[in-house]
């Protein structure tokens, strides 16, 4: 026999859940799985019944009441792959970071970039027309791997030219160029090691730091450590 608890009780004799649309129950016999409309399973060591839910597929592909939800899952999608097609260029030095929520910062990071996109209808915004736009830019320079500091003002670019900061220490400079294929999500990067002279001075090669269309990541290491890292 089994005992069940009051809102479980009411649900079976037609009554609605409430607002949570879920309840405990109690009952010498543990049920998992769906029983009728109802589904049974535990939730953090207690029992737990919800109603089934009224998610209809097809109605999500065509109803208008579920246009918003649409556009928001078709440019979240697109922005987890901008983020995971840059991150792969990156896995060598962001491991460094030592940050288990990467990914989550990364995603978005993303997302604030692609709402930048002010030329795209709703839906269809994409990261690369935000970064088109100064802010979405910022933000890209902004961001800061785990507890590593950003490169921010620790170097100054001119023309192909880094100079470290006046305070700063730095005997190798890592330039990543990535070319980035935003339609199929693939990404194509180079690799330059330079080192500064005596006046903390190191030229690129000649289209470094150059061309809008690519997107360019700087590491500087000291005594083979690396201090500072992000995007220029």
């Amino acid at each position: 026999m089994l005992k069940f608890c009051f809102p479980l009780f009411i649900t079976i004799f037609g009554f609605n859940f409430g607002k949570s649309n879920m309840a405990t129950y109690e009952s010498i016999i543990k049920i998992k799985g769906a029983v009728g409309d109802l589904v049974f399973y535990n939730l953090n060591g207690k029992n737990v019944v919800r109603k089934k839910s009224g998610f209809n597929k097809n109605a999500f592909k065509k109803n208008a009441s579920y246009e918003k939800v649409r556009q928001n899952s078709s440019e979240f999608g697109h922005c987890s792959k901008v983020g995971k097609m840059i991150r792969s260029c990156l896995n060598s030095y962001s491991k460094e970071a030592g940050d288990p929520l990467l990914y989550q910062k990364f995603a978005r990071l993303m997302t604030e970039i692609k709402d930048m996109d002010i030329v795209s209808e709703r839906g269809r915004r994409t990261v690369k027309e935000g970064l088109k736009t100064e802010k979405g830019k910022l933000f890209l320079k902004e961001f800061s791997f785990g507890e590593i500091p950003n490169i921010g003002t620790y170097i100054s670019i001119q023309d192909k030219t880094i100079t470290v900061s006046e305070n700063g220490k730095a005997d190798t400079l890592i330039v990543l160029t990535i070319h980035p294929d935003f339609e199929n999500y693939t990404a194509e990067y180079a690799e330059e090691v330079i080192f500064p002279d005596q006046q903390k001075k190191a030229d690129c090669k000649k289209d470094c730091l150059q061309d809008d269309s690519l997107l360019y990541f700087v590491v500087i290491k000291n005594e083979n450590e690396i201090t500072h890292m992000g995007f220029v």
